[in-house]
């Protein structure tokens, strides 16, 4: 039974953790664009062909 405090202290550590690297995300502005991602998959990507293959 004296491991359950010791678990417990282990499991906040590690949800302050997340907390603050989910903080840290959006104060740098990684949810910033909500738009863009949703519509990507629709768009046409505009490589050059690769040389050297034939299709």
């Amino acid at each position: 039974m004296t491991v359950v405090p010791v678990l417990i202290v282990i499991c906040v550590v590690v949800a302050a953790g997340f907390l603050l690297a989910f903080l840290w995300a959006v104060r740098s502005g990684q949810y910033e664009d909500t738009y863009s991602p949703s519509v990507r998959i629709l768009f046409d990507d505009k490589k050059g062909k690769s040389k050297g293959k034939k299709d």
